[in-house]
């Protein structure tokens, strides 16, 4: 079976398999095919949470996602954040972090806020709204364009080209290819930067130029990275508020009663939804995970989506649990690569889930979840919903 096929990945079936995976610890071997040179993959919680350890003898500058490997790199290896290690990743995340982490949480909560309520003002003049394609999108692209300082002007533009970077498997985003979608979005922060050389503000773009550290590419691509990070997998999470406040229609009660546990409801929703899939690190030595031995240059991936439902981990897994605790899911990561926009990601959730639950009784599904046709990001092309409002 090759596990890069993405028609694997648009029916609940996948949890089957994953549970089949997870509980035997297995090791699976995909032959060459979607990957040029096929790939590792591992499943269990400990064995993913090892694999992405500080101390694991892995990298992910060759690349970070199926097809990358030592003789198929990412161009960006080495130069962008996701996919780089050492002392570049260290000064990139020193760079990039205080615009994404809590200390900044207050100056974005009041346009956060903004968009959430006029997101519930739209639903509530609708009968019936796609959150996939109408609700998701939004809440993360006006905080991460914030960030990096794209004009509101631009903002639907960049959210289509999110799109179909991230969803050129699907048939809903088939008008340009994954890498024709990167491409115009490379082009259009080089017009930013060269707008912010010129007229330097209090954006990430200013602070990566003002740093004199990174060239103009090197900004370009870590760019591409924040707004991709920012907004691709969130989108997924908000998306699946919906989707679990239909299927436990008992959440948004509890969470109006006592919103002490939106905190707690916030973890569980990144457990529940794990909207990034997976992500590969290749072996840089010769090694061992979970008594599996690989080979220096061995690409591995684990699989996020199935760590974050390991029964030995979670009781009850594919239940959403909003007091779930302890709650040690993976759905950011583990390690030197763990998400560095979790902070943001868990305001944006914790918004949506106060001011939801303070204005809807139930969610009602008016067609059945559609999911992506991607073995990247396990997310809704379409969820259609009806909401019964307070």
């Amino acid at each position: 079976m090759d596990l890069a096929n993405p028609d694997l990945y648009t029916t609940e079936e996948r949890f089957q398999m994953w549970e089949e995976y997870v509980s035997s610890d297995a090791k699976v071997w995909s032959e060459p095919g979607v990957s040029p040179s096929g790939f590792w993959s591992v499943f269990s919680h400990d064995d993913c949470a090892a694999l992405l350890s500080p101390k694991a003898p892995f990298t992910s500058e060759y690349g970070m996602m199926i097809g990358f490997d030592a003789a198929h790199t990412d161009q960006s290896g080495g130069r962008m954040m996701v996919v780089s290690e050492g002392d570049w990743h260290t000064t990139l995340k020193r760079l990039v972090g205080p615009f994404l982490s809590r200390l900044r949480a207050p100056e974005l909560q009041a346009a956060l806020g903004t968009e959430t309520e006029d997101v519930i003002a739209r639903m509530r003049a609708q009968p019936v709204t796609d959150v996939a394609a109408e609700v998701g999108p939004r809440i993360p692209a006006a905080v991460v364009c914030e960030v990096i300082g794209v004009p509101l002007a631009d903002r639907e533009r960049l959210i289509e080209l999110t799109n179909h970077a991230f969803g050129g498997h699907d048939t809903g985003f088939d008008k340009m290819t994954p890498a024709e979608a990167h491409s115009e979005i490379l082009f259009y922060f080089y017009e930013l930067i060269a707008e912010r050389e010129k007229n330097p503000g209090t954006d990430l773009v200013s602070a990566l130029l003002a740093d004199g550290r990174l060239s103009t590419e090197d900004v370009l691509i870590n760019c591409d990275n924040v707004l991709i990070g920012g907004n691709e997998t969130t989108r997924h999470a908000i998306t699946g508020v919906f989707h679990i406040c239909q299927r436990f229609p008992e959440v948004l009660g509890a969470l109006r009663d006592d919103p002490g546990l939106l905190d707690q409801a916030v973890e569980e929703v990144v457990r529940w939804t794990s909207p990034a899939m997976h992500v590969l690190r290749v072996a840089i030595e010769d090694c061992e995970i979970g008594g599996r031995d690989f080979a220096k240059g061995d690409p591995v991936v684990a699989w996020l989506s199935a760590a974050n439902r390991d029964a030995r981990r979670f009781i009850r897994p594919h239940r959403y649990q909003y007091d779930r605790h302890p709650n040690r899911h993976l759905g950011f990561g583990n390690g030197p690569h763990h998400c560095l926009g979790a902070a943001l990601a868990r305001i944006e959730l914790r918004e949506l889930l106060q001011q939801l639950s303070q204005a809807a009784q139930t969610v009602t599904l008016t067609g059945d979840p559609q999911w992506m046709r991607s073995n990247l990001v396990q997310g809704y092309s379409g969820l259609p919903v009806s909401i019964d409002w307070l």
